[in-house]
């Protein structure tokens, strides 16, 4: 057998190995996978590195900002470079929740943003998706302003 086919079966070997029909991808260990992801991307903004925030985008993304969607990774980019421009941060995120769906390729993050003062402001949705190189990219994102607590009505 040639060098390179032995290397490329030993390749194939290694794509698939663990991917046999009855295998289920951990699932604790993919919603970890998640979250850290979603740190990490929450990071970009604190660390005030653009470059690092684009690299979690994936080329078809969708964030709903404003009036209309976002669509495609380079105009969220150029929509949230603003906020990466300035010394501190606008606002920061962290991951509360995180679910894997069981096939392990897509999964939900959602959690509180905060204002500068600590303050929360917002919620956010995000929706990844795991690529074929192994890394979580975000495809969808959106974000909900918290409401106001109800008044508590006074008793007579």
């Amino acid at each position: 057998m040639t060098p390179w086919r032995t290397v490329a079966l030993a390749t194939l070997a290694l794509l698939f190995a663990g991917n046999s029909p009855g295998s289920a991808p951990d699932p604790d260990s993919l919603r970890q996978q998640v979250e850290d992801t979603e740190s990490a991307f929450a990071r970009t903004m604190s660390e005030r590195d653009f470059e690092g925030f684009q690299s979690f985008l994936a080329d078809e993304a969708v964030f709903f900002s404003g009036d209309a969607p976002l669509v495609g990774k380079q105009a969220v980019a150029e929509a949230w470079q603003p906020f990466y421009q300035g010394e501190s941060p606008p606002f920061s995120w962290a991951p509360e929740i995180v679910v894997v769906l069981e096939s392990g390729t897509l999964a939900l993050s959602s959690g509180p943003v905060f204002d500068p003062a600590g303050q929360r402001v917002a919620t956010f949705n995000s929706i990844w998706r795991l690529g074929a190189d192994g890394q979580w990219r975000i495809i969808f994102d959106k974000g909900s302003r918290d409401c106001e607590p109800p008044a508590v009505a006074e008793s007579p």
